[in-house]
């Protein structure tokens, strides 16, 4: 990990001073010791709509806002820089505006957890303002300075071109929220809002929450020891945090397939759940600690975060509230990741996969292809957790589907979703829980057919399942992190994950099968479905990532 200046690190050049600036239309003064535009926002200014999603990366546009107009990333804007100008964050767009592009990503699903969502409208705000371009592609490159993990791009695609076409808002009919939202925890499997408040980026997360005087724990790098500030800044100084970078070296499949006579091999690396809102959790002594994740399950990632238990240590250890926060960096080192595999399959379903070890995988393994011999080896690398999506499961189904064994869980079909009768193959997914995904791949895009029961939301449904194909078809084609031989993460950016841009996105197609029965997730069965048929479509290429293709 290389080191390179920010502004979080003060400078003998900066004197501290006192910045004036117009924040939402208000005029403010913050003392200035090297700090940056977000540390401003975030700290004595108090402005939360502007998320920290991996600062100082300016990575992943969450903290972006509007300096005279212009689009900026907050976190690597020194507060010096926008002294005497107007900052304007999402609290201070026009009331109008703001309100249809609420209106407007609400109808289209296009916020899941909505941590994301602040800054990605603030830009396309801009957009709005200089007169709307509506051009093919011209959202996809305004979205380019932006990550977002859990909608897949094309709901947000679809809520910015009606804004700035400037068409008549979609009639989606009246809509029960609270479904909405029941609909959303079960595809997540943890507590998820729907509705404007997940828009604006208020729906409780933990850095957002904490009381205004609770002390900032952070983590030393190398160590397992904490240190803790009255800022987030003083807290990052003390602990010695250095930027992380990304490296040149690409990520490898740390294990070799069995020996054996095999009609089909896989190999995978260590992939990130890449969840933008980083782990915190904050408590007061002798309180409970708030949840790690406040909207949205971070796809598994969270389920076992160690800060809720740090928060409650440091505040009985110092008598105050504290705030436990990890970097970008710190996910990136210590966040869970997808067992990597390495595999070999006969065409009868029989075969040995090889497997990082990590609790409950064979299980996981076994469900979906008993035929398959499940060895675990010992690997140096970073905690891998069968709590992220389909962990295990679906990688047997991409090698059973691969090969078109016998199974009861996936078949592949003639026809493509939508077109039974017609040329092209679908993968089909049961899950134990009654749910089928079908998916299909095509010079078109990816097309999806999903029945999980009661529909209850059909915008949210769609939007998770569109989401499910997005990570599904990134982690053939572009997701992993590169570790070294003694198991070091060596890609320490949010960009480096490889999670697929807008417009590297092919189009997504969802129906959805509504019916009498209870409502049961099915999103997983669609992330297994894609991945399944986007390895058939690529011609079942032995190493992931595989590449993005270029004819989709």
């Amino acid at each position: 990990m290389n080191a390179s200046p920010s502004p979080d690190e003060p400078s003998a050049e900066v004197p501290t001073r006192a910045v004036g600036l117009t924040v939402d239309g208000r005029d403010v003064e913050v003392v200035d010791d090297g700090i940056s535009l977000l540390d401003a926002l975030r700290g004595p200014l108090g402005v939360h709509s502007v998320k920290d999603g991996c600062s100082p990366q300016g990575q992943c546009g969450c903290c972006t806002v509007l300096v005279d107009g212009t689009p900026r990333v907050a976190c690597v804007t020194p507060l010096r820089r926008v002294a005497g100008r107007s900052v304007v964050t999402l609290d201070g767009l026009e009331p109008d505006a703001r309100s249809r592009w609420v209106d407007a990503f609400v109808e289209h699903g296009a916020s899941q957890c909505g941590f994301c969502t602040p800054g990605i409208i603030v830009r396309l705000d801009a957009v709005r303002a200089k007169g709307g371009d509506v051009r093919p592609g011209a959202v996809d490159r305004a979205l380019a300075a932006h990550l977002c993990r859990c909608t897949g791009w094309q709901t947000i695609v679809e809520a910015a071109e009606d804004v700035l076409s400037g068409s008549t808002p979609v009639e989606v009919g009246p809509r029960d929220l609270d479904a909405a939202a029941r609909r959303a925890t079960l595809e997540l499997g943890a507590p998820q809002q729907v509705g404007e408040r997940v828009v604006l980026g208020a729906v409780g997360f933990s850095a957002d929450t904490a009381p205004a005087d609770a002390l900032i724990a952070v983590p030393v790098p190398g160590s397992d020891d904490w240190v803790v500030g009255e800022s987030l800044v003083e807290a990052r100084r003390a602990a010695g945090k250095v930027q992380g970078r990304r490296t040149t070296v690409d990520p490898v499949p740390p294990l070799e397939v069995p020996d054996g006579d095999w009609d089909l091999t896989l190999r995978t690396g260590w992939v990130d759940a890449a969840y933008v809102e980083t782990d915190s959790s904050w408590c007061v002594p002798g309180g409970d600690p708030s949840p790690a994740a406040a909207n949205g399950g971070a796809f598994g990632a969270k389920r076992h975060s160690p800060l809720p238990a740090v928060a409650r240590r440091l505040a009985d250890e110092h008598g105050r509230a504290v705030l436990a926060q990890w970097s970008r960096e710190d996910c990136s080192r210590s966040a869970p990741k997808r067992p990597p595999v390495a595999a070999g399959i006969r065409s009868d379903g029989t075969g040995v996969i090889h497997v990082v070890r990590t609790e409950g995988i064979a299980e996981r393994i076994r469900a979906a292809a008993p035929g398959l011999e499940v060895v675990e080896l010992d690997v140096a690398g970073p905690p891998t957790s069968v709590t992220l999506r389909g962990a295990g499961w679906a990688e047997a189904v991409v090698l059973v589907a691969g090969v078109g064994a016998p199974s009861e869980v996936v078949s592949v079909e003639s026809g493509r979703v939508g077109d039974p009768a017609g040329d092209g193959e679908r993968v089909v997914v049961r899950t134990a829980e009654g749910a089928v995904a079908e998916a299909s791949i095509g010079a078109d895009g990816i097309h999806v057919r999903a029945a999980g029961g009661e529909v209850l939301d059909p915008v949210v449904l769609r939007s998770y399942c569109i989401g499910a194909a997005h990570m599904a078809f990134g982690w053939v084609t572009s997701e992993g992190v590169a570790v070294d031989a003694e198991g070091s993460v060596l890609d320490l950016t949010v960009r480096s994950l490889g999670v697929l841009k807008a417009a590297e996105t092919p189009s997504i197609t969802v129906e959805l099968v509504d019916s009498d029965g209870p409502p049961v997730r099915v999103s997983d069965a669609v992330f297994a479905a894609v991945a399944a048929a986007t390895w058939r479509s690529l011609g079942t290429p032995p190493d992931w990532p595989a590449g993005i293709p270029s004819n989709l």
